[in-house]
């Protein structure tokens, strides 16, 4: 978490924010570089010192290079790995053993398992039946987001979309004090300060009224926001809180998949959702890179069932005794409205077996015939994904893409730019937002067919992480969605290929960091 500390500069005193890693992290981290190093150690020890050790050591190799190869994941994830176990023989298979897929225990699948047993029923076949009729197109993207996503079509949910996060730290606040019966929340980042400050208040005194508060928040996404101990004071104030994914020193892929999610849910029938998380730069209170442009939506209606069985298993899978789920988190709603929503999360292998934020991103490009918006803080794709932009583009369609003018993150920053000149030859238009740094995620095409929530075009959200959205289709919200962008593409400075042309140290420094994009 950030302490402001005051020191003597000569006669004055100055003070200065810096960031406090609780010890808690400090000893699991350590505990995480110990275990890698001896491992490697030992291994490399027996290397050494026993006879035809090393010979087992070069199989080992082959069969990692073997195994990695003939694997179905994405080519561009096995380059590093490709490269790590070649140079280093004995650190990089044993690196690959440790970090390259993700084991579950027994006890764990057989949780998730009763986990989404127990959510909700729909029966969305004649949905299916009436989305057909009305539009194949609208039909085909539904039908394989509920199938990868293991979600459901859902029609009469009221879309409201807020093109800052100030409109919806307004917004939340209201609902939130009109709770009577539950209010969930999960987030990747929660910092201490104004927004968070507000919407604590209101938890207590809900709390304290007996509405059940339940808050999840990821373990590193909040190492330096909060306490290490900061859930346990929370269950003090009367709220179930769990972090996500604890921090335990284990050296294995765990601090890879974390929880980007951002959900809220009020009632089961209100629902927030988007790349707004609970800290005061995303509403302005607080500047660090320029203007904080951020974007969420809210749900109205049975379309909410979704949000809740997703927090639902996150928080379920984090606590020690499993969670009963009954039947008033899931009401049924009077609220009429003619368009189609699928609530979806996403997340890793291999608890999903395909991208499926991915999977829908490039539906949305293959089938639009006029235009494809797209905001982003982040844009590291792999080439599946950069040739699907690209193959949209050349057919005509005018491919918009809006990141950040000011970043966050320099590295990720120059891992963005190697993309532009293979994107500006295809004919896809980028935008740079001058006024600071673009942080919601919207994917936005023909004015029909629309996605929100927490999915950046990188590969932290395509493949590591936790994530959820909303695609929406003949909703009335999507021509809100469309204005901002276009009033967005006002504030921007559009990429040329002359203007952004890299030096010769700037194309091989991002050469060199592209190999290891997928990692990062």
């Amino acid at each position: 978490m950030k302490k402001t500390i005051k020191y003597k500069r000569g006669k004055k005193t100055v003070e200065k924010e810096i960031i406090h890693i609780p010890m808690r992290y400090i000893v699991a981290m350590s505990l995480t570089v110990l275990e890698i190093l001896l491992t490697i150690g030992a291994f490399a020890w027996l290397c050494l010192y026993v006879p035809y050790m090393w010979i087992v050591a070069v199989l080992l190799d082959v069969i990692c290079i073997v195994r990695l190869i003939s694997s179905d994941s994405n080519p561009d994830y096995k380059v590093p790995w490709l490269f790590f176990i070649l140079v280093l023989p004995i650190a990089g298979f044993m690196l690959y053993s440790m970090f390259y897929s993700r084991k579950h225990k027994r006890k764990y699948m057989k949780r998730l398992a009763i986990l989404k047993n127990k959510s909700y029923v729909k029966d969305d076949s004649g949905l299916f039946e009436r989305i057909k009729a009305e539009n194949k197109t609208a039909y085909s993207h539904a039908k394989i987001l509920c199938d990868i996503s293991e979600s459901h079509l859902f029609s009469d949910t009221r879309v409201t979309y807020f093109s800052l996060g100030e409109e919806m730290y307004r917004d939340m606040l209201e609902k939130l004090e009109c709770a009577e019966k539950f209010i969930y929340m999960e987030y990747f980042i929660i910092e201490q300060g104004e927004f968070w400050s507000a919407v604590l208040d209101i938890l207590e005194k809900k709390a304290e009224q007996g509405v059940e508060v339940r808050v999840v928040f990821d373990d590193i996404g909040c190492m330096t926001t909060l306490p290490g101990n900061y859930a346990k004071k929370l269950r003090k104030k009367g709220i179930e809180a769990t972090t996500f994914s604890r921090m335990r020193g284990n050296a294995d892929n765990e601090f890879n998949n974390r929880s980007h999610r951002k959900i809220t849910v009020i009632d089961g029938k209100i629902g927030y959702t988007g790349g707004i998380n609970i800290a005061d730069e995303y509403i302005n209170k607080k500047q660090r890179f320029g203007h904080w442009k951020d974007g969420g939506i809210r749900l109205d209606g049975e379309g909410v069932w979704e949000l809740t069985r997703l927090f639902c298993i996150d928080f379920g899978i984090n606590v020690k005794k499993t969670p009963e789920q009954k039947n008033y988190m899931y009401p049924e709603s009077d609220i009429k409205d003619g368009g189609y929503v699928v609530p979806f999360g996403d997340g890793p292998a291999p608890l999903y077996t395909r991208n499926v934020s991915k999977s829908i991103i490039q539906t949305l490009l293959s089938t639009a015939t006029d235009y494809v918006y797209m905001t982003t803080p982040y844009l590291i794709i792999d080439n599946d994904l950069c040739q699907d932009i690209e193959n949209t583009a050349l057919r005509g369609v005018d491919v918009k893409i809006i990141v950040p003018g000011i970043p966050d993150k320099k590295m990720v920053s120059a891992m963005t730019k190697s993309f532009y000149h293979r994107l500006l030859e295809a004919g896809v238009k980028i935008y740079e937002y001058t006024p600071g740094f673009i942080h919601s995620k919207l994917y936005l095409a023909d004015g029909k067919y629309a996605i929100a929530g927490t999915v950046n075009l990188d590969y932290r959200s395509l493949v590591h992480h936790f994530e959820n959205g909303v695609w929406m289709y003949n909703c009335d919200c999507i021509r809100n969605i469309e204005n901002d962008i276009v009033e967005t593409l006002k504030k921007c400075e559009q990429v040329t290929k002359s203007s952004k042309k890299p030096n010769v140290f700037q194309r091989l420094f991002r050469s060199l960091i592209k190999i290891f994009a997928p990692l990062m």
